[in-house]
Formats: structure tokens, C-alpha cells, sequence
């Protein structure tokens, strides 16, 4: 820390009580001062020789006939006016960066100027703020700090824009250049543990990180902060990265919890501001997806203005790819039931999805700043992302009893329509909430269902599916077809299935509970035994969609009347299953009753006969052709 002596001779200032300090020499003193709850006994002509105010006020009350004078109003209280005092008296006085300011300011209220004496108080002040304070990092940061009990008298003299520009300045140096101490505990590089290797023998220059100055600026007030990293973005010289790694460490700091999702204690009204003002701070995409929801987060605990939050929320779907599920845990408002609040949420997944649909009807705009100024499409990758992140979302919030059907399967049908390579995460989310909500309605249930393409489920989530007794009957039916087709097809994907066998499948044409159907619902409250899984599961396997003994001509008309024959052969069999099993008598002897058919699930056994019939009399042609 910079220092600054003035004077030679010794302090001869006494104290006598908490209120009276008097100069303890031989000459008597002739004038009292009150400065604040401290009363002075001095000698006037050493004050009078180097303050104008003084004599002012010395004349003013010997027309009064008074020895006191008051001056309850110098900034800097009785502290500040002693070290005036005793340069006036020629007493050793030491400034630093702690007192400068105060004297600064004192001097000038005492108007201690060149006109009045050659080397007055306030133009060495100024030098030694000039020279030193201003010249070194730490000192013009605690310089600024107690410029704030000093206001407006700091802003007039200027003190605090030099302070803000001395900070700024040194922030945004080549880091080549900076050769002063700064405080920085992140992850040192390996030149500044020591473990950089040698050079010749000659150990490298230490290198400075670039976020070097980050934490010294944390201990600033908000105003102040604001400020200084405002002057910093001005300048153009730092990145947005590190801009927001320092905002980030500000707020870490400032706002206790915050690292957690809370706020733990501290003025309401302080945290608010704080929040606001970092969100408008923070340049785009500088900080982590984690980041920005943990100050969402903070922003609805304080309650923090909507646009506020709505920008907040609108650059959290340009990262949220980068989320975790964790990160989407927001805790519902105390007034309602739900654990945790869904909705702000799914205004979370629909501003991301906005961001698509608006590239694609957006204009193109022929300036150099195109890429900028337009919305990009979004990637497939971040599409996965956000859909598997959906997925995990939903089967933790699953688990609260209080969701309603409807705000799940509204959340999970935006994403619908995203790339998956496996609905397992769907799955997983639809059987949690079944574990929860086992009173929900035949109908929500279906709508549950209808979300999960059974085709696109892992061999392990077939097997935890088939013997899940929390799905409907017909969900368990489509996997456990779907699972020996598999492992008849020899792969992991699904083959296509030959007309005749797709439409005996409960799932209909599409093989997936996601198709719309128009049975009964009876199939869906329906729950199979374990002994009617185990039947259905034998007979499936028994099925071959290609049979690879099939004898294959040599030629490839032979070749398709063989494979349409096998087709024809499992169909059906796979009819003969299902007229024949009482699960299955339960999907359709509603609709036989009825006379009803669907045409996304099952076919009259006539019209199945006419598609064998035609199917074979193709192939028939086609041979003879």
C-alpha cells in the first residue's frame, strides 16, 4: 500500500475524555471547534495561515463574541478534520488509500488552497493521488470503495471517475504488462504453481490469467461495480467470457445461497437490485446454462421485474442444451401444490422451440451482420438434447403426486416431433408417473401412452416394460410383439411387417401406442397376468416374419412368392394367436359386439382374406409375367 508523510514535528494532539482533544504546548489555546460530537481546543493562527473557510468563520464569531465555531457538515467527520489540523500545526501526518479521500475532501470544505499558502493541503493530496494512489491496482480500489460515505463531495472533485478509470484501464491491460499483485484462487496454471518446465535453465515468466482482476473487484458495492465493469465493456479490449465470469463471481459472492437455488437472508430489496443488474449486464452467452437458471431462480424467489425475467428466460433457451435436469428443479410458488413450478418450464421449452420456427420464416438479410441479427436454425444435437432432457425432467417431476396429467403430457408433446434414437427416457418418465397417479382415468392414461413409440425402446426397457403391471394391456401387447420381431429379425431395429401382420398388431398400423386409435378403452385400463404375458410371450416366439428355411428358387420371382408364402403362414398363425387368447378376446370382443372395426388396429378376418388373397395373386402374376 502507497503512503504519503507531510509534516516533521511531533504530534502533540491530546485526548482527554471520548470528546476533547486539545494541543498540549506551552501557549494556551484560543479557539474551540465542534466537529461532530468532538470538541478541539486549538490556537488560531496556525488554522488561519492555510484555511480560508476558517478565517471566514473566526471573523464571524469575534463579531459574536464567541471562541467556538461549529462546522458539523466537513466531510469526513472529526477524523478527517485532525489530520488537517495537524498539517496546519506542521505535525507528521500519514495519508493512504484509507484516508486520503476524507482528507481530500476535508481540505477542500477547509478551502486549504495554493492562494492561500504555497504547498497547501489539497494540492499535495492531489499529487499523492496522481503519483501513487491511482498508479497502483489495490489502492484505487479501496480508494473507490470510500468514496461512497464521501458523496456528492467525491463526485465533484472528481475523485470517483478517476478511480473508475484507473481500475478499468488496468483490467483490460495486455496481460503481458501486469506486474502488480492481484488476488485470484481459481485454478492456477502450471507457470504459476512452479511446474512449468525450464527454459535453458531459466524459469518462464510467470503467465497472468485473464480473468486475473476478477475477484479483487468483488468486494465493491453494487453501484460501484456496475460502474467499473460497464467502463470495461466500453472499451471493447476484454471478452464476453470473462465479462461473465466475473459477474458470476460477483454474484457468488454477493449473494449468499445463490449456488444452491436460495437465497440465504440479506436485505430483499439489495439481492433484487443485484440480480437486475447482473442480468443486464451479462453479455450473450457468456456464462453457463447452470448459471442463468440458478438466476432465475433467485429472480422469482425475489420477485424480480417480468421483463427481467422474460429476458432471462429468453437467453436460457439459446443454452438449454447445455441444462441439466437439476438445473430445470425450480420450486413451485408456497401457494400451490405442485413441488415444483412446471409452467415456467414449459415457457422454457417453447421459447426454445420458437427459436426454430422463427429461423425458418425469418427473411434472410443481406448485411454483414446477418449471422447475428437473424435466429439460426437449431441443430439436430440440441434437439436430442433438449428431448432427453425433457425426458429426465418429467420423470423426476413425475414423481409428485400433485402434477396433473395434463401439464406432463402437454410438456412431453413439444418435443414430440424431436429426433430420438430411444424412447426409453420416455418410458421411464410415463412408469414413474404411473407409480404415482395409479388413480388416473382410462383415457389420461392413454393419452400417457400415446406419447411412447414402442418400437424405439431398448431390449432392457422390452423387458422391464413386459412385466411392468402399471401399463395398460395394450402396451405391454405392442412391446412384446415388438420384442420377439426383434429377436426374429435378428437386429435391434424392427423390420417392416408384411400388410396382414400390422394390422393384427393392437397397435395398428404404425406399431406404436402413439398412433390414434378407436377401440374401446377397455384394452387400456386392462392389466395382463403374469401367466398370460408368460402364455402370449411362448406363442409370439414361435413366429418367424422370415422363415430362413424357406426354399428360394433361383431366380428372383421365386424368390417373392417364397417370401410372400412365409408372410402368409406367420399371419396366419399370428391370427389363430389372437382369436384364440383371452387377452386378446378382450381388445376386440367389444368391437365384434358392436360391429365395429378399426382401421388402425385390427381387420375383419374377410378383409384379411382379401389381403392374402391379393398379395398372393400379385405374386402369381409376377411370376408368370
Amino acid at each position: 500500500m502507497k503512503f504519503m508523510k507531510l509534516g516533521s514535528k511531533p504530534d502533540f494532539f491530546q485526548t482527554e475524555g471520548d470528546n476533547i482533544r486539545y494541543v498540549a504546548t506551552e501557549l494556551g489555546t484560543d479557539v474551540a471547534i465542534n466537529v461532530g460530537d468532538v470538541k478541539f481546543y486549538l490556537h488560531k493562527f496556525p488554522l488561519l495561515s492555510k484555511s480560508a473557510r476558517l478565517q471566514k468563520l473566526v471573523a464571524t464569531t469575534n463579531d459574536d463574541n464567541s471562541d467556538e465555531i461549529n462546522i458539523h457538515d466537513i466531510p469526513g467527520g472529526p477524523a478527517a478534520f485532525e489530520i488537517c489540523a495537524k498539517f496546519c500545526y506542521g505535525m507528521t501526518v500519514t495519508l493512504n488509500a484509507y484516508n486520503v479521500v476524507a482528507t481530500r475532501c476535508a481540505a477542500e470544505y477547509l478551502e486549504m488552497y495554493e492562494t492561500v499558502e504555497k504547498g497547501n493541503l489539497v494540492y499535495k493530496v492531489e499529487v499523492f493521488l496522481s503519483s501513487s494512489i491511482f498508479r497502483s491496482w489495490k489502492d484505487s480500489i479501496i480508494v473507490l470503495q470510500t468514496t461512497r460515505s464521501l458523496l456528492p463531495w467525491t463526485e465533484e472533485l472528481k475523485v470517483v471517475s478517476h478511480c473508475l478509470d484507473s481500475i478499468a484501464s488496468k483490467a483490460t491491460i495486455d496481460t503481458s504488462k501486469v506486474e502488480w499483485s492481484y488476488s485470484y484462487n481459481h485454478k492456477k496454471l502450471p507457470s504459476e504453481n512452479g511446474n512449468d518446465p525450464l527454459w535453458n535453465g531459466v524459469g518462464k515468466q510467470q503467465m497472468v490469467p485473464k480473468d486475473w482482476w476478477v475477484e479483487d473487484l468483488c468486494g465493491l458495492q453494487l453501484d460501484l461495480y456496475k460502474r467499473v465493469i460497464t467502463i470495461i465493456k466500453t472499451k471493447g479490449k476484454i471478452s464476453a467470457d470473462v465479462i461473465g465470469e466475473a459477474l458470476n463471481a460477483y454474484t457468488v459472492r454477493r449473494l449468499s445461497g445463490i449456488s444452491k437455488g436460495m437465497i440465504q437472508g440479506g436485505d430483499v430489496v439489495k439481492n433484487r437490485s443485484l440480480v437486475e443488474t447482473v442480468i443486464h449486464l451479462l453479455p450473450t452467452g457468456s456464462v453457463p446454462c447452470s448459471f442463468l437458471l440458478k438466476l432465475l431462480k433467485a429472480a422469482i424467489l425475489l420477485e424480480c421485474g417480468e421483463m427481467e425475467k422474460s429476458e432471462l428466460m429468453r437467453r436460457i433457451s439459446q443454452q438449454l442444451e447445455e441444462a441439466t435436469v437439476s438445473d430445470l428443479l425450480i420450486r413451485a410458488p408456497a401457494e400451490e401444490e405442485m413441488i415444483y413450478d412446471v409452467d415456467i418450464v414449459h415457457r422454457l421449452i417453447e421459447e426454445f422451440v420458437t427459436r426454430d420456427q422463427s429461423a425458418q420464416t425469418d427473411p434472410s438479410m443481406e448485411t454483414e451482420f446477418q449471422e447475428i441479427k437473424t435466429p439460426r436454425f437449431l441443430s439436430d444435437t440440441s434437439k436430442v438434447k433438449v428431448a432427453k432432457l425433457v425426458d429426465g425432467y418429467l420423470a423426476e417431476t413425475g414423481r409428485d403426486p400433485n402434477l396433473p396429467v395434463s401439464k406432463f403430457v402437454s410438456l412431453a408433446e413439444i418435443v414430440s416431433s424431436f429426433p430420438r434414437s430411444s424412447h426409453d427416457g420416455v418410458y421411464r418418465a410415463i412408469d414413474m408417473f404411473l407409480k404415482e397417479h395409479p388413480g388416473i382415468s382410462k383415457s389420461e392414461k392413454k393419452r400417457l401412452c400415446k406419447l411412447m413409440d414402442c418400437r424405439k425402446l431398448s431390449a432392457a426397457a422390452c423387458t422391464h416394460a413386459v412385466q411392468n403391471e402399471r401399463l395398460p394391456l395394450r402396451v405391454v401387447v405392442q412391446v412384446l410383439f415388438f420384442e420377439q420381431a426383434r429377436a426374429s429379425a435378428g437386429g435391434n431395429s424392427t423390420p417392416d411387417l408384411h400388410g396382414s401382420i400390422r394390422a393384427l398388431l393392437p397397435g395398428g398400423s404404425h406399431g406404436s401406442s402413439r398412433s390414434t386409435t378407436t377401440n374401446t378403452e377397455e384394452d387400456w385400463d386392462a392389466v395382463p397376468t403374469a401367466e398370460e404375458i408368460k402364455a402370449l410371450k411362448g406363442e409370439i416366439s414361435t413366429l418367424r416374419l422370415g422363415d430362413g428355411n424357406e426354399e428360394v428358387g433361383n431366380d428372383k420371382n421365386d424368390h417373392h412368392g417364397a417370401k410372400n408364402h412365409s408372410e402368409k403362414v406367420a399371419a396366419s398363425k399370428m391370427k389363430g394367436l389372437l382369436m384364440s387368447k383371452k387377452i386378446f378376446s378382450k381388445l376386440w370382443s367389444n368391437k365384434e359386439r358392436n360391429g365395429e372395426s378399426s382401421s388402425d388396429t385390427s381387420e375383419s378376418p374377410s378383409s384379411i382374406n382379401a389381403e392374402e388373397t391379393k398379395s398372393h395373386s400379385r405374386s402369381r402374376r409376377r411370376s408368370l409375367s
